[in-house]
């Protein structure tokens, strides 16, 4: 069995993660709890398209903070909130989309 935190996750956010750059580690804010530092690869402009017919695709953008599960004192939910010290700014969570592996994508809004 692939220990896919160790790794994969783990090496990938050491390399591309908001916690390797000057500006610090990405602070999580919980609903109704204490922020915490957090490591996350942030991406301010992911793109997604959506097919909405046949042939029909709709792309859209939006700020994205991919995280480890394992590095959270509870799992992260919808209305929690980050701070991405890189661009100096603090989101809104509005879906979390894990995978298979122990990984999630958190779809933010900007506040």
């Amino acid at each position: 069995m692939i220990d896919w935190d160790s790794l994969v996750l783990g090496p990938l956010e050491t390399i591309f993660g908001e916690g390797e750059q000057p500006a610090g580690k990405v602070m999580f804010y919980p609903v109704g709890g204490t922020g915490y530092p957090i490591d996350g690869v942030f991406d301010s402009a992911y793109r997604e398209v959506e097919m909405i017919a046949p042939m029909v695709g709709v792309t859209s953008t939006q700020p994205v903070l991919g995280v480890r599960f394992s590095t959270f004192l509870m799992p992260p939910s919808q209305d929690d909130e980050v701070y991405i010290p890189s661009v100096a700014k603090r989101y809104l969570v509005i879906e979390v989309r894990p995978d298979s592996h122990g990984w999630a994508k958190l779809m933010l809004s900007e506040m």
